[in-house]
């Protein structure tokens, strides 16, 4: 019987898979199965991660899809209890599977997701449980008037401790319930799905933990070095998800959202472009201007986030 069914989308970034895929194998003890969403890879590529993991069921998606429809791919061929969702740009140093299905059996009948703390590639937590984000939160954080970590009622604590928004880089969730859910909802392209789930968790009456105990490395942004172009499509596809998620698709509040966004995006222009004058172009800088004009542009129409995501990606061939 297959305990946890491990589920990771990868797009063609064999760099980040082969360490994640490497320290799964040698930290899980549990009876899994891994899936990998092949997204967008060369037929080379895929050859040689079926050579090198034969112990892992590869799906290739080969059309553009954002993380929630990727994802969904493979989680409606998962056979375990529990679903592991992790990003493949993450490393275990110590049995993480093992420890959250120990977890689950610390944890009230209700509770659905279990999540480990994520420390950045120094080693230092990065998130450790999130609050509750609301319309006013979120506008507050739009002008770094509020951040999750001030509420510590819900991040930051020892132990196994009840939070209340999970974090799609690592989480456990018992499979029964997120196929009662729908899964992730496809509408949102590359954010914010993990919101958006776990709030419906929570309006449903379940509950999501965390095990800060358990720990696992998350690269993202390391020390600068993945911010690309491609951003430039992905941060517009996001913005969109979140005018969405977070106005409940009301029109009125969509709109007056919209307009605190390019508010708050032609101030970070201003600061974006007086910095890209002392380096060199392109450089971060300069990109960020270029993302930030995009999500203009993304408050600005009607498209949802795959149209807006397609939009700015062809612009980058």
């Amino acid at each position: 019987m297959i305990l946890v069914t491990i589920v990771i989308v990868c797009m063609n970034n064999l760099k980040n898979l082969y360490p994640c895929l490497n320290s799964i194998r040698k930290n899980t003890n549990v009876s899994y199965e891994t899936l990998v969403v092949a997204y967008l890879f060369t037929k080379k590529n895929l050859e040689k991660v079926k050579q090198d993991f034969p112990w892992v069921t590869f799906i290739e998606s080969n059309e553009i899809r954002g993380f929630s429809e990727n994802n969904n791919l493979a989680l409606r061929q998962a056979k375990g209890k529990y679903c592991f969702v992790v990003n493949d740009d993450t490393e275990m140093k110590m049995p993480v599977v093992d420890r959250l299905v120990e977890s689950f059996d610390r944890c009230p009948p209700n509770t659905a997701v279990v999540s480990p703390s994520i420390l950045n590639y120094k080693g230092e937590v990065s998130v450790c449980g999130r609050p509750p984000i609301t319309l006013k939160k979120y506008i507050l954080k739009m002008f770094m008037l509020w951040s999750e970590q001030r509420d510590k009622r819900y991040i930051n604590k020892s132990g196994l401790f009840k939070t209340y928004n999970i974090i799609g880089a690592a989480f456990m969730i018992k499979t029964d319930i997120f196929k009662e859910v729908g899964w992730f909802d496809e509408y949102y392209f590359f954010c914010p799905e993990d919101i958006a789930l776990s709030t419906e968790l929570n309006e449903k009456g379940y509950s999501c933990f965390v095990d800060s105990d358990t720990k696992i490395y998350h690269y993202e942004g390391m020390s600068g070095k993945s911010l690309s172009l491609i951003q430039t499509a992905t941060k517009p596809a996001a913005i969109v998800g979140e005018i969405a998620f977070y106005s409940k698709r009301n029109a009125l509040k969509s709109i007056f959202l919209r307009c605190l966004l390019i508010i708050s995006l032609l101030l970070k222009i201003c600061y974006h472009l007086i910095k890209s004058l002392y380096g060199q172009r392109p450089n971060i800088n300069s990109i960020l201007v270029i993302g930030d004009i995009n999500n203009i542009y993304a408050c600005l129409t009607n498209k949802n986030p795959k149209e807006i995501f397609k939009h700015f990606c062809d612009k980058l061939k």
